[in-house]
């Protein structure tokens, strides 16, 4: 009987066939690699997971880079770090950056301690963010998906074992 009730709760779950958000996003992903918890002085910030078609990373195809905050931030300071981690890898067109900032602003949410935003990097080359699996917003500029997404997995990255992380490279 102890094996019809679970066999029960697993097909009222979904727990078996249940994808994971990734997967809902982006079907024939898998998991790359996870990063170790980014920290900054004692504070965890979050860890970060990347996800490609079949597990195989290109930067040229579509992707999904996963954000699990592990404390709480706010949306504009996000944007605001991001555009400093665009400009520290060599990035210095003030116009643009201006406006990503301003699209980052107007899309990143506050976020807490297990929140967990998605970015994906689309076949057009364009980002779509998301929180779950719920679109929070896009930024229709292959130039900004190819700087955003170096942030984490760009040869310049200010966390070269993150990116070694993500990217499964020994």
């Amino acid at each position: 009987m102890k094996l019809v009730t679970f066999l029960s709760w697993l097909l009222l779950t979904g727990f078996p066939v249940q994808a994971s958000i990734a997967q809902k996003l982006l079907p024939t992903s898998k998991p790359v690699g996870t990063s170790p918890t980014l920290t900054y002085l004692f504070w965890d910030v979050y860890q970060a997971t990347l996800y490609a078609p079949q597990g195989r990373f290109s930067a040229n195809e579509p992707f999904i880079l996963k954000l699990h905050y592990l404390r709480d931030l706010k949306g504009k300071d996000i944007a605001q770090r991001s555009v400093e981690e665009i400009k520290n890898q060599g990035f210095d067109d003030k116009l643009k950056l201006t406006k990503w900032q301003s699209q980052m602003q107007s899309i990143f949410p506050d976020v807490s301690n297990g929140t967990q935003l998605y970015g994906k990097r689309t076949i057009e080359g364009t980002s779509r963010f998301y929180q779950g699996d719920k679109l929070i917003g896009e930024i229709d500029d292959p130039q900004f998906t190819q700087h955003f997404f170096a942030i984490w997995l760009g040869e310049n990255t200010s966390e070269p074992d993150m990116r070694k992380a993500l990217l499964n490279i020994k």
